[in-house]
């Protein structure tokens, strides 16, 4: 087991790497003068000159690469180059409230989802085929026209939830449960559906084995067969997509975090590429690789929970 999380922990740190040095470069090669952008216009020369200097743009690019990757391993995300805010101070401002929904969307949809497929695929019939036209359409719903819908009939209508804004957990646990509800749902319907869809199949493969027949002559309960032995066979191929699902739902939450008014590293991220602010772009592209890999290593231990030819391979 501790090979098997080495492996999956040394694969992370080389995808941390490949991604964090292609963005600085890509960025740095976008042709647009980043000193201009922070000065304006009407800066005169002497001054982008004296901009570029404080900044380290005056060194060439490779050397600013290894600069900022020595500053990263130690810790030091660098200064928006705007705001001159530390992007570690920034980041844990701007991310709490978007794991916030991304979780808590994750961990409905999954709870859900598991449910409904289960459902679906024990009793076929007219709720399976309603089962598959719904995902379906849920699906080709787009996030934003769910998020407003949510809130005109939540928030402006019955007035049950904030139509925007976001309160901190540590501030108010209420508060902060009804300042997520809205956003949670709007984030969580296209991966539950997926996950549904997703569980539905693998029931009915898993239901059709010889294993299932032989538990069912045993006399063993239907739930227990189900729940404790199906069940756990068919959530192998689901797990593999729950890191997928985790990314796109921290791209969504750009749009999501836009329609509810929260101040999340969606939006944080958008703002500072439209203005070109690379070191705080640098740090959620960082931020948000280490919690890929956070999310993928811990399906993989699920999966090797789960199958132990996993961990073999």
């Amino acid at each position: 087991m501790l090979m098997f999380i080495l492996r999956r922990l040394a694969s992370g740190l080389v995808l941390m790497f490949v991604i964090s040095t292609a963005t600085f470069f890509l960025l740095n090669l976008t042709g647009q003068d980043p000193v201009r952008q922070v000065l304006g216009p009407v800066a005169s020369a002497e001054q982008v000159e004296a901009k570029r200097q404080q900044l380290g743009l005056d060194e060439p690019l490779i050397t600013q690469y290894f600069q900022w990757l020595g500053s990263a391993v130690r810790g030091d995300l660098g200064r928006s180059w705007f705001t001159n805010q530390p992007v570690g101070e920034l980041l844990s401002q701007t991310l709490p409230p978007t794991l916030s929904m991304v979780i808590g969307s994750l961990i409905l949809a999954a709870c859900f989802g598991t449910l409904i497929g289960v459902t679906a695929a024990l009793r076929r019939g007219r709720l399976d085929r309603g089962l598959q036209v719904a995902s379906t359409l849920v699906q080709a719903i787009p996030g934003f026209l769910v998020a407003l819908v949510l809130a005109l009939v939540f928030a402006v209508q019955l007035r049950l939830l904030p139509a925007t804004g976001f309160t901190a957990f540590s501030d108010s646990p209420g508060k902060w449960l009804a300042s997520i509800t809205l956003p949670v749902i709007a984030l969580a319907l296209g991966s539950l559906a997926s996950i549904a869809l997703q569980v539905r199949g693998s029931m009915i493969d898993v239901m059709q084995q010889d294993f299932v027949r032989t538990l069912r002559s045993r006399g063993l309960p239907e739930r227990s067969v189900v729940v404790k032995h199906a069940l756990r066979s068919a959530a192998g191929p689901s797990l593999t997509t729950v890191s997928l699902m985790f990314i796109v739902a921290i791209s969504s939450s750009v749009i999501i975090e836009k329609v509810f008014n929260i101040p999340g590293i969606g939006t944080q991220a958008n703002n500072s590429a439209s203005r070109g602010d690379l070191p705080v772009v640098l740090g959620i592209v960082l931020v948000t690789v280490v919690l890929v890999v956070v999310v993928n290593l811990l399906v993989d231990l699920a999966q090797g929970w789960i199958n132990p030819k996993v961990r073999v391979s």
